[in-house]
């Protein structure tokens, strides 16, 4: 086993290895290469039973490990949404598993507790989020929607639930748009709810909910004895980055005493621009708001910003106060263990502060900016190209596109090239690309937002879409 002076002999190897790693990331194949199984195999079935030396397992890492890693942090992975990180953020991580403190409530660290609701108004008033929005760091934005749906839940209930659990009679229903993230659904059976009462509301042109529909929908439940409890709008659904309209929504929600959660989980971090907040026209409205600087804000996973205005129906709802729990300072702080599922959490506030401190909020905005010029120029070339479509309209930093060459209609057909095409280039390990599908048809999906992106990496991968798709 090492001790201090092998510690600090491995770390400054380690950091060598890690700038190395991410100054030549763009070299590596950007999507691992290995078959199904094949780290796995690797891989003693035994525990060893005596001490290993550090090089033998730093060597297997690079051996064994590195291969069966897709690198995220590449500027040539567009795939998904992206999972940032930055400098800063990766320094912030190391102090934090050094401390490796457990930032339950104020008094097992009272900087965690300080910094965290001083970031958090930070980050609010960089977004344009009103000051009557209060946050907390979730880990994701999953864990923020169900955090979401119990609130509402207990809120509604008189925080019955909590104490006697459904009655069977309650009925609620919660509604969002066909296209949202699964995330929700998934809540909904967490919750208790039951996934029938997850109402999908139908979607227009532009993929985005349409008010109308969600108004029928919610008039209809009334009148059938049915307890409209939560809408979530999604400022970027998943797929295709589609936009609700919020302020509709928001008056649906506020005529019928509806919670209404807000989920931009990846489109959030576009709000630093102030041209971008036509997305949030009708948040004083919202009652809870949720985005991932984890996504697009340099800052390492897993960092999930939920803010809520009345955090007195949050605290109730998740409190609980075992012996072992009480402190001096309870009421005094904020004692983040409350504020949502977890008990144990993470310092996640530091690595946030770090990077908006070393970014600068210009910093921020200026990179957010040149990811969403480099997409819109991309979309530009891809609406003019002869063989391929552009989905309308080109939100953010998304582009989706598919391959239509010539007069091809036939959809099986086309869905295979496209598939075929994305395949021979991931297996190509020079860019990283996803996929959706919309009305049936496959579509593909280029995110540019990667921390350290630029034009060329944009421009050389859409040459190789362009060179890869004449081979088919």
């Amino acid at each position: 086993m090492i001790d201090s002076r092998e510690f600090r002999k491995y770390a400054h190897e380690f950091v060598d290895w890690m700038a190395d790693y991410l100054e030549n990331i763009d070299k590596l194949p950007v999507k691992s290469q290995v078959k199904p199984g094949e780290i796995f195999s690797k891989i003693p079935d035994q525990p060893p039973g005596t001490s290993e030396s550090m090089d033998d397992i730093f060597g297997d890492f690079k051996d064994v490990i590195l291969p069966g890693m897709t690198h995220w942090q590449s500027p040539n992975y567009f795939a998904y949404f992206t999972a940032n990180s930055s400098y800063p953020s990766v320094l912030a991580e190391m102090l934090t598993s050094t401390m490796a403190a457990q930032c339950m409530v104020w008094e097992t660290s009272p900087a965690a507790a300080e910094l965290e609701e001083k970031v958090m108004n930070w980050l609010r008033d960089m977004i344009g989020l009103p000051e009557s929005f209060e946050g907390v760091i979730q880990d994701t934005a999953s864990t923020a929607t169900l955090v979401a749906l119990l609130t509402a839940r207990e809120k509604l209930s008189g925080y019955s639930i909590n104490e006697k659990g459904f009655s069977g009679d309650e009925k609620y229903r919660i509604y969002c748009s066909s296209e949202a993230h699964s995330s929700i659904e998934k809540a909904v059976k967490m919750a208790g709810f039951g996934r029938q009462n997850l109402v999908k509301i139908e979607v227009d042109d532009t993929l985005a909910i349409r008010p109308e529909s969600l108004k029928q929908a919610i008039e209809n439940d009334i009148s059938e004895g049915k307890t409209p409890l939560c809408v979530v709008a999604a400022l970027g659904t998943t797929g295709t980055v589609a936009i609700d309209p919020l302020k509709p929504i928001a008056e649906i929600c506020r005529n019928h005493n509806i919670w209404l959660h807000v989920d931009a989980a990846y489109a959030g971090t576009a709000l630093v621009l102030p041209e971008q907040r036509w997305m949030i026209e009708g948040i004083e409205e919202a009652d809870s708001f949720v985005f991932n600087p984890h996504k697009w804000m340099f800052t390492n996973f897993d960092c999930s910003a939920y803010y809520v205005k009345d955090t007195e129906a949050l605290i109730r709802t998740f409190e609980i106060l075992p012996e072992y729990l009480k402190t001096g300072t309870r009421g005094q702080v904020n004692d983040y263990r409350d504020w949502g599922v977890q008990l144990g959490r993470r310092f996640r506030a530091l690595k946030l502060w770090f990077v908006i401190r070393d970014f600068g909020v210009d910093g921020i905005q200026k990179k957010v900016k040149e990811h969403l010029d480099w997409a819109s120029e991309l979309a530009g070339q891809i609406k003019e190209s002869e063989d391929f479509e552009l989905l309308e309209p080109q939100h953010l930093g998304l582009v989706c596109f598919r391959y239509r060459p010539g007069e091809e209609r036939d959809k099986e057909r086309l869905n295979a090239m496209n598939q075929e095409l994305m395949q021979i280039l991931n297996e190509s390990g020079d860019i990283y690309l996803t996929h959706t599908k919309v009305d049936g048809f496959i579509i593909l999906r280029m995110v540019i937002g990667q921390t350290n992106v630029t034009r060329d990496h944009v421009q050389r991968a859409w040459n190789l879409i362009l060179q890869t798709a004449e081979t088919l």
